[in-house]
């Protein structure tokens, strides 16, 4: 198996692990490799990058896997593409707030849950990228319904503070620095099973530079991964969500500018109760179409359905 299909079964076994313990647990792990870079990360290999990228799965392997065995089960877990992470976060938090429920948050690659859920995995709500994952797990009887589409989205070039490139929406910088040999990394996330991928390589297709950057691509398992690579000082720039690139822990990072939404298929969103969801998902799943959350899905950057 794949490091990446490794990781889709990890996630599965640590959706109950609670979100502070998960990433002191892999920032632990990344900290214990990357200590031979400090100082020098600019000059970390291609090959190391990738080993950076295993070494988190690795690190889910090893320490939290145990403790998904203790975690609690009463609350149910909803399943939510990358580009959600910041946002579905915040809408968690008011939903408790405001109801007394408590729904826990599992973000990740929309093509990867897609498979788990087929595994059997033990989520109540899918929140995906793109809507055509729902319509085949509803065909196939894995959802309640085809769901509800509940945002579309955007992607951006993004560069980090001090990278050669600059932020160009239109690509014209990094079809120019790729013309002079100036190019080294440039971050997508997987488009094998990331729709967020998916469409950085039809933006990349349309102005005509997918097959001049193939040689200096670094893959994330997913967008948010793919805008931590982008913004590490490890790569020059990456093409990630928009909803990402507005997040106050992201922007502070680096510059972005919006593709046009014409170079690439529409990123429909749609979410979908599982078989088996019960009533807090079911609250949760209604509190999403509600003003509240509403209002935090347009501040990150999200077209809502009816506007």
């Amino acid at each position: 198996m794949t490091i990446e299909g490794e990781f889709a079964e990890l996630r599965v076994k640590t959706a109950g692990m609670s979100k502070r313990r998960l990433r002191l647990r892999v920032a632990r792990a990344l900290d214990m490799f990357t200590h031979t870079y400090r100082g020098r990360e600019r000059k970390m290999p291609l090959s190391a990058l990738r080993l950076w990228s295993a070494a988190t799965c690795l690190a889910m392997a090893l320490y939290m896997v145990p403790a998904a065995a203790n975690a609690q089960t009463d609350a149910p877990v909803v399943a939510a593409a990358s580009d959600l992470q910041f946002a579905v976060e915040e809408i968690a938090a008011a939903f408790e707030t405001e109801t007394g429920m408590e729904v826990r948050v599992s973000t990740g690659s929309t093509g990867n849950f897609a498979r788990q859920i087929r595994a059997g995995a033990p989520f109540q709500i899918f929140m995906a990228a793109d809507e055509q994952f729902i319509f085949d797990l509803h065909r196939d009887g894995f959802t309640r319904n085809q769901g509800d589409l509940y945002a579309v989205g955007r992607v951006v070039m993004v560069v980090p503070n001090g990278s050669t490139l600059e932020a160009d929406g239109k690509l014209d910088t990094l079809a120019a620095a790729l013309s002079k040999d100036k190019i080294t990394r440039f971050a997508i996330a997987n488009p094998d099973h990331a729709p967020y991928g998916m469409r950085a390589r039809e933006a990349l297709r349309h102005k005509g530079l997918w097959d001049a950057l193939q040689p200096y691509i670094v893959l994330g398992e997913n967008v948010s991964q793919a805008a931590q690579f982008a913004l590490s000082g490890n790569a020059q720039g990456g093409i990630i969500a928009y909803s990402l690139a507005l997040a106050p822990s992201v922007r502070t990072r680096g510059t972005y500018a919006l593709i046009p939404e014409d170079w690439h298929q529409p990123l429909r969103q749609r979410m979908a109760l599982l078989n088996g969801a019960g009533p807090t998902a079911e609250a949760f799943y209604a509190y999403i179409n509600g003003p509240s959350a509403r209002e935090v899905m347009k501040r990150y950057g999200f077209v809502l359905p009816g506007e």
